[in-house]
């Protein structure tokens, strides 16, 4: 799949280090559920993320380079889930927004969605922001429903989740709708 700006692509094991390139910084996945990941677990996250056709490597249409994933993947009565991770060193660009919009688009068009969710982290105000541009309405906050870490005592630190979502009705009256 291309845009403007991207290439939207099933992943490759050599995909390793671009992926290890923005999964190990801290500030990219410090809402994810797992932590910064090593060159080693990079490399075995690719082999793993191309046997996936849930996840999509995004790179840049000058140079093809890695510089996030989407995640997308079906759920019961023709939801889909939508999530996403990026180089926090290409943030700000708007490329993101531009391969959610892509994908979702797909979606509602060739998959016969009836409605594209997201969850994030309350605190996250990039990709919250980055929901409400696309339209996603938010449907729900749930309160220290999931925890990924512990605390030094080896406790579970709570999170909240705000839980979005968008119907393809309400999709196509969105003025990007192709």
């Amino acid at each position: 799949m291309e845009t403007e700006r991207l290439i939207i692509r099933n992943f490759t094991p050599e995909d390793g280090q671009d992926l290890y390139e923005y999964l190990s910084q801290e500030e990219t996945v410090r809402y994810e559920p797992y932590g910064v990941f090593s060159e080693e677990e990079a490399a075995e996250e690719a082999k793993k993320r191309s046997n996936n056709p849930d996840f999509r490597a995004v790179c840049l249409k000058d140079g093809g380079k890695l510089i996030g994933n989407i995640y997308l993947s079906k759920r019961e009565f023709d939801e889909w889930e939508l999530g996403y991770v990026f180089n926090f060193n290409f943030c700000g660009k708007g490329y993101a927004t531009e391969a959610a919009k892509a994908v979702a688009d797909d979606v509602f068009k060739n998959q016969n969605a009836h409605r594209v969710t997201a969850m994030c982290n309350p605190l996250n105000y990039r990709s919250r922001k980055l929901l409400e541009r696309l339209g996603l309405r938010r449907e729900g906050h749930l309160k220290q429903n999931v925890w990924f870490k512990t605390d030094k005592d080896g406790k579970p630190v709570w999170q909240d989740t705000f839980v979005y979502g968008i119907l393809v009705s309400e999709w196509k009256q969105r003025k990007f709708y192709i």
